[in-house]
């Protein structure tokens, strides 16, 4: 008998699928990779370690196509021994090609995905999957082209995919399936140990493959169905996320987030709830304040001509003149909800999903909405679009708003696009609601929250000059918003509810954050301004975090409270070098404010690296500086990604009734 050789019998025997697939998709992966180091190259050559970088990519992809492999291998003891062979060959075969088709089609979305977020996909995509309306009508008005061309590629190279894997003999070799059966334990323990791809104590993960300054160019060393899984694994243990970067003892995270200058006069004495303290209001009031709150979609800097941007708000621009304006105000995170979390709530980013849609924070966790809705006030959202969208309804219904009004409550509206009614819509029918609420004589905070910025920038015709052709361009789209909040805040200007109450505008977020640093801090600056009532023309001039916005309004606002935020109230402390927190993707950075023009920047990495820079500001870049640099602030900044996990997890950041 012709009894063929080792390889021969694994290439043509039961396991063939499965060995053509693992290749197959090491060559697709690797052709990718290359390809989108090409796009970027103006990115990826300053790293000057290309080589390293395609070495370690094969590995990163050695553990998808493992892990890809595995869990039919871990299948075979379960199978009939009479059946084995026509079934097993049928569901390896059908299994493989899905792996395939997966991969290529994870890497076909990569591009569209590193232009939006200037990362491979990662747990963005996936949180977006939640919302098909929303994400298809985006894509087939936005992106149709690429999102039709991506979808023909993905079955095209998979059918052609699914070809090479195919046999090409009628009568290939087959071991029995005693044989399988006993080599299955080796077949478990290769696969293990290509997806666990280091002898190390903890598995390679993301983080190990961080092989540059470049968060983008770091996402390109790996796989984007990678990148996509460990991101739905880390969504798995959302509790302690935080963790990823190092541990520290309770008190020890207590002691350092209260030492900042703007806390030495409170009184935390609530041993459960460590963050509570009373905050008197440094502006007393026969009658407090309304408060109204206009959180504009992805209204970065980077689109406000005074703070380095385009020049496409002329309305803000004249409207800073009239209020508080903040120099070097910084958004914590990339995401509407970790904008709303840090504006509604004062609550510190993590690399968790933002608490807007964690199940322990659905109730019984502080916003400034419970905290006047317990004085009196009428509390409500008003967004243009579906507000379940993000989780938003289910967050604020929970946590002090009264009442929320989104699109279905607007009627009539002139126009209305993929994320539903235009901002002059949404203005219009705020407005109106604003006045209704001041007849009523009920003291109201109002939180809007505008989308028409927002791909795929649809406004109406007739509004205003084009920034640049084509029309559908997010310049445009900006200039739009600019104009419907102006046009909103004339009609508030001279309304009755004006003199009565306080107005904060500000951006969520960028509309993309990109850049060659591993975090970059340019795309994190963000507008913001409060005006109305008796508020006198200044300026702010140290950082500023978004978590900073709701003291200094309840303050400003003449409302004295108990509440667990440890942002800084600004009526109360304007001279205080100030910090910002950023949460970029699984990275943290904690900014401090030094003399002159460049600060002083701690960054953590989910490896458990400190990383020391600087942020040279105004010409806004990033420079590391040796790793020794890190080690005396690495404690604090550990502390302040560390304490708000820890208040989620044990469910204090609250004040009980």
């Amino acid at each position: 008998m012709n009894i063929p050789s080792f390889p021969s019998a694994l290439f043509s025997g039961h396991l063939r699928f499965i060995i053509r697939m693992f290749l197959l998709s090491l060559i697709l992966l690797s052709l990718s990779r290359l390809l989108l180091m090409a796009w970027q190259w103006d990115r990826v050559e300053p790293a000057g370690t290309l080589g390293s970088m395609i070495l370690q990519g094969i590995r990163a992809d050695v553990i998808m196509a493992s892990f890809w492999a595995l869990i039919p291998i871990l299948t075979i003891p379960f199978w009939r021994p009479n059946a084995w062979r026509t079934s097993w060959e049928k569901f390896t075969y059908g299994w493989s090609v899905l792996g395939l088709g997966l991969f290529i089609f994870m890497e076909l979305a990569t591009p569209a995905f590193v232009m939006q977020y200037d990362l491979r996909p990662n747990r963005i995509f996936v949180e977006y999957l939640k919302y098909p309306k929303e994400v298809f009508s985006t894509l087939w008005y936005g992106f149709r082209g690429p999102f039709l061309g991506g979808i023909f590629l993905t079955i095209l190279i998979t059918v052609l995919s699914s070809k090479l894997i195919k046999d090409r003999k009628s009568h290939p070799y087959k071991i029995s399936y005693l044989h399988l059966v006993l080599i299955w334990p080796l077949l478990v323990l290769v696969l293990a140990m290509g997806i666990r791809s280091t002898t190390q104590h903890r598995p390679a993960n993301p983080a190990l493959f961080a092989i540059t300054g470049d968060a983008m160019v770091n996402s390109l060393v790996i796989n984007s169905t990678y990148s996509v899984v460990f991101a739905i694994y880390n969504m798995k243990h959302e509790a302690k996320s935080s963790e990823i970067y190092g541990e520290m003892a309770t008190a020890d995270i207590i002691k350092q987030n209260l030492d900042w200058p703007w806390l030495k006069n409170y009184q935390f004495t609530n041993a459960k709830y460590p963050t509570v303290h009373q905050q008197t209001t440094v502006i007393q009031r026969e009658k407090p304040l309304n408060l109204v709150i206009v959180l504009e979609e992805s209204l970065g800097a980077t689109f406000v001509e005074s703070l380095g941007g385009v020049p496409v708000t002329p309305n803000l621009e004249k409207l800073k003149e009239q209020g508080w304006w903040f120099e070097q105000l910084y958004a914590t995170g990339t995401r509407s909800v970790r904008g709303i979390e840090a504006v509604v709530a004062g609550f510190m980013p993590t690399p968790a999903q933002s608490t807007v849609k964690l199940s322990l924070s659905q109730k019984n966790f502080f916003t400034i909405a419970d905290l006047l809705e317990r004085k009196g006030y009428h509390t409500e959202f008003i967004y243009g679009g579906e507000a379940h969208f993000d989780n938003m309804r289910g967050f604020f219904t929970g946590n002090g708003f009264e009442q929320i009004i989104d699109f279905k409550d607007i009627k009539n509206p002139q126009f209305v696009g993929s994320w539903g009614a235009s901002d002059e819509d949404l203005f219009n029918h705020a407005h109106q609601h604003l006045l209704q609420l001041h007849e009523q004589q009920r003291p109201f905070f109002s939180l809007i929250f505008t989308s028409s910025n927002h791909s795929p920038f649809e406004f109406p015709d007739g509004r205003i000059e084009l920034h640049e052709e084509p029309k559908q361009v997010v310049n445009n789209a900006v200039k739009y918003a600019d104009y419907a909040l102006g046009e909103f805040m004339k009609k508030a200007q001279a309304s009755s509810y004006w003199q009565d109450t306080l107005f904060l505008i500000v951006a969520d977020h960028d509309n993309r954050v990109y850049g060659n640093s591993l975090v970059p801090v340019n795309k994190f600056h963000i507008p913001g301004l409060i005006l109305g009532a008796d508020i006198k023309p200044e300026k702010i001039n140290p950082i500023a975090s978004q978590i900073d916005l709701a003291p200094t309004l309840i303050s400003l606002m003449g409302i004295s409270s108990e509440h667990p935020m440890l942002g800084r109230d600004f009526a109360a402390d304007k001279t205080s070098p100030g910090r910002a927190l950023i949460q970029f993707d699984d990275t943290f950075a904690l900014m401090e404010e030094q003399p002159g023009d460049t600060h002083k920047l701690t960054i953590l990495k989910p490896s458990g690296d400190v990383v020391a820079a600087q942020y040279h500001f105004p010409s806004r870049h990033v420079s590391l500086l040796p790793d020794a640099a890190a080690a005396p602030d690495a404690n604090k900044a550990l502390a302040h990604v560390l304490l708000p996990s820890l208040l989620y997890r044990e469910q204090t950041y609250y004040v009980p009734h």
